[in-house]
């Protein structure tokens, strides 16, 4: 079997949405498809099993923190990611750029790689290209991510609020740190690409920066494409840039990937994100959104979030969504009941909203398919009215 294949199922005659199916050696998942992710070989609280009946396909772990702990190294010897977290669908591994980025104040890059101090001990770390590559041979995902440098938003065009604006750079220092992240992430692709032993097993996606240079972008997919990769990802737009600069830099970008490969749309997000980035031609996403808020009694629902502790909630016979299936609402838990778990610091209300939170991405991702499959866009204005908002929904 080769390393990744993809069909397109159906196109929408009303915007470049299509629905997909992306084939690895261990299974399928459709597109456009939501993977939950799974920091450290584990989604947070959740079974495998549970994970798979919430209807998640693909699920994300982190080649920075496996990197670190345990080290790629065990993970191989005992099996790979597959067999030692007993997940026996498809999986994506992420380079570390995007963990390393967030280091800003304790990690230095030059052209050669990446160094930095680790969050756990403060031992120094080099990540190079050919570093990346070699634990995610290790690692043994199906799709793995060329190592890439995530510039920051700049000051002017951050979102205030959004976790990763404090890391925005001034404008007059965004241009050059931006063209220079455009040139690394492309020499850091072509070591990626001699580095990768596992070709045949292995898919191997190229990420394209450029921030809200919507000129460097073309040109970083003409860099990054050159290539003929399995697939290809859009870095860089969940830096603090805000929805209005995300949709614009996606709906640039997404045509211009070659239209027979997926393409993902990596560290997104809210509801009203995804249906902008489908209808631009995106098939894959990926987001912490749904177990960490979960973790934080923050429920998503169609037609906003809840957070949970509040205490108008202490009365509240109601499910967190009635019809949802998951184990929170399917299981006749209330409000009343889930918010009294988080004040009580009782582990099943982690548990039961992290689950419902997958839930919820899973159902909106296969409404979008069918919307896109029988061209009835009306269904997520119906069904989803949460992702028609102009601003991020706030907690009700």
């Amino acid at each position: 079997m080769s390393a990744l294949r993809f069909e397109v199922v159906t196109a929408s005659p009303d915007c470049h949405a299509r629905v997909g199916r992306v084939t690895t050696p261990h299974g399928g998942f459709d597109t456009p498809a939501f993977a939950p992710v799974g920091t450290q070989a584990s989604v947070k609280g959740l079974l495998p099993g549970m994970v798979a009946k919430l209807g998640a396909q693909l699920i994300l772990a982190n080649t920075y923190h496996l990197m670190l702990r345990p080290g790629s190294e065990l993970v191989s010897a005992m099996g790979g990611l597959h067999e030692w977290m007993r997940w026996d669908g498809p999986i994506l591994t992420d380079s570390g750029g995007f963990q390393v980025y967030s280091l800003a104040d304790a990690r230095r890059i030059s052209d050669d790689g990446v160094t930095f101090k680790s969050h756990l001990d403060g031992a120094t770390v080099a990540l190079t290209p050919e570093r990346a590559i070699q634990v995610q041979n290790e690692l043994g995902a199906d799709i793995i991510m060329a190592l890439d440098d995530c510039p920051p938003a700049a000051s002017d065009d951050a979102e205030a609020g959004n976790d990763q604006a404090r890391h925005a750079v001034a404008p007059g220092e965004y241009a050059q740190r931006n063209q220079a992240a455009c040139d690394r992430t492309a020499a850091w692709l072509m070591r990626c690409v001699a580095a990768h032993s596992r070709a045949g097993d292995q898919a191997l996606f190229g990420i394209v920066q450029g921030g809200v240079d919507l000129d460097l972008r073309s040109r970083c997919v003409e860099q990054v494409t050159q290539h003929g990769l399995p697939g290809y990802a859009i870095g860089g737009v969940a830096v603090g840039e805000g929805h209005e600069w995300l949709k614009r830099v996606v709906e640039h970008t997404a045509p211009l990937l070659p239209g027979d490969r997926p393409r993902y749309l990596m560290g997104v997000g809210y509801e009203r994100d995804i249906l902008a980035a489908v209808r631009a031609g995106v098939d894959m996403f990926d987001c912490v959104l749904p177990t960490r808020n979960g973790r934080n009694a923050f429920a998503f629902t169609s037609t906003g979030s809840l957070r949970l502790r509040n205490a108008k909630y202490s009365r509240d016979p109601s499910p967190i969504e009635p019809g949802c299936p998951c184990p929170a609402c399917g299981g006749g838990f209330s409000r009343s009941y889930l918010r009294h778990l988080f004040v009580s610091g009782e582990m099943l209300g982690p548990i039961l909203v992290s689950a419902h939170n997958i839930a919820h991405f899973q159902r909106y991702l296969l409404d979008i398919r069918s919307a896109i499959t029988h061209n009835d866009w009306p269904l997520i204005q119906r069904n989803w009215p949460v992702a028609l908002q102009n601003e991020t929904p706030h907690d009700r």
